[in-house]
């Protein structure tokens, strides 16, 4: 198996302010990568506040991936940057039951967990194939498998960024660019936070568990290493996810439980 060692990296991270991204950001960083953070106010973040290793290899840079104005603007500014690994983790949640959820919320989830995050891999990866070398990490989500409810709408880009990254990387095949899809579970963030908020109205979730952020980011970065493809949790949410992709009759049952509409 391929080992990508990551010393030396040069990553760009989406939504690296806070939550996943930034503790991506400092694991990948003290393993010798040089990092940049995409995030939408720079200049509100203080990198010597978060304990980075060696903060001589950060980098903060604008970047909004709720416009296509603005991430043109990123790339005019910062493409030249021969960035070695993209990972794509920005996102914004959206849940309840569809009718209830407020349709500018909607809009601005799919903007940025599916479409900004189509448009910036778009432009970052002829740099990456010319040079014969990079990998784009696409954080998509254990929601892209298991369809519950309350979760359509996040669910559905979760699933799209899924097919995305599986279409990808068959037509990077020979290219020496890889990638990555992390079918991520519940991690202890602000947007994690919000569930209970969106979902809890209709939705038990008692047996919701999280990991931390920091954990999370080990699990990444062994993945990277390896090169590879995908991503998975273990455990009661592997179990889950199994079921999702193999017995959908009887997730469809496990998804019922719990659930009530009014």
């Amino acid at each position: 198996m391929t080992k990508l060692e990551i010393s030396e990296k040069q990553v760009l991270i989406t939504g690296a302010n806070r939550g996943i991204g930034l503790g991506l950001a400092k694991e990948l960083n003290k393993n010798g990568a040089i990092v940049y953070l995409g995030m939408r106010c720079p200049q509100n973040f203080k990198v010597e506040e978060h304990g980075f290793y060696d903060s001589e290899k950060v980098h903060c840079l604008e970047l909004d991936l709720g416009s296509r104005e603005q991430i043109d603007v990123f790339i005019e500014q910062y493409g030249d940057i021969k960035w070695d690994v993209l990972i794509n983790n920005a996102g914004q949640l959206t849940g309840g039951l569809l009718e209830d959820q407020d349709t500018d919320a909607i809009y601005s989830m799919f903007q940025v967990n599916l479409v900004g995050l189509t448009h910036l891999t778009q432009k970052i990866l002829p740099g990456m194939i010319e040079r014969g070398v990079g990998k784009i990490v696409n954080n998509a989500s254990v929601s892209g498998v298991m369809h519950l409810p309350c979760a359509s709408t996040y669910a559905a880009a979760k699933t799209a960024v899924v097919a995305l990254t599986n279409s990808l990387n068959l037509e990077l095949v020979g290219t020496g660019v890889t990638t990555l899809t992390l079918l991520t579970p519940g991690i202890k963030t602000r947007m994690f936070d919000k569930i209970s908020d969106l979902y809890g109205k209709h939705l038990d979730l008692s047996m919701l568990s999280a990991i931390s952020a920091e954990s999370y980011a080990k699990k990444v970065h062994k993945a990277i290493q390896k090169d590879a493809l995908f991503y998975e949790p273990s455990g009661r949410v592997g179990m889950v996810l199994w079921i999702a992709r193999h017995s959908p009759y009887f997730f469809r049952k496990i998804g019922k439980i719990g659930f009530k509409r009014q």
